[in-house]
């Protein structure tokens, strides 16, 4: 049987990095972030790219659930509503497919720890410590495991998840 693991969670929270983690952990794996399948300049929001970046995201996922060489498929991405996880999970082949679907959270001051350190390391900017407070108590609301992972390493996360698809 395939798992897939849903991995969302604010902007910050440590998504890529636990998922690459789990990447390494996992037998069989191969890893999607959803931001790969959007990753334009500019960097519009408009219907139009909204429903290409769902259609990139189950495109790509579906390919992978379908290949006979991978066991675990692990996606991360922001996933900050309901409509967006059934959305895509409404268009994937889950027959023989266990889906692990987990909301990454932490403290307010980890959050904003975590997202300087980034920028200070140039991989983010500022506007996105507003954004992801913003999404923060949103995760609350969803029907998906919640990982503390405010005490956690990326490896420790990602052990966490490799444990809830056994």
């Amino acid at each position: 049987m395939k798992t897939l693991y849903l991995v969302g969670g604010p902007m910050g929270v440590g998504k890529t990095a636990a998922c690459r983690a789990l990447q390494k952990m996992a037998e069989r794996s191969v890893f999607l972030d959803g931001d790969w399948c959007w990753d334009a300049n500019p960097f519009t929001v408009t219907c139009e790219t909204k429903t290409m970046v769902i259609d990139n995201i189950c495109h790509l996922l579906d390919n992978f659930l379908r290949c006979t060489e991978y066991e675990n498929v692990i996606f991360c991405w922001v996933m900050h509503q309901q409509e967006i996880i059934e959305t895509i999970l409404s268009r994937l082949h889950l027959t023989g497919c266990r889906v692990i679907s987990v909301s990454l959270v932490c403290s307010v001051e980890e959050l904003l720890r975590r997202i300087e350190k980034d920028i200070d390391a140039g991989m983010r900017s500022e506007d996105v410590i507003s954004r992801s407070l913003e999404r923060m108590p949103m995760y609350d609301k969803l029907s998906t495991i919640k990982l503390e992972t405010t005490n956690m390493s990326p490896e420790e996360a990602a052990r966490a998840l490799l444990k809830m698809g056994k």
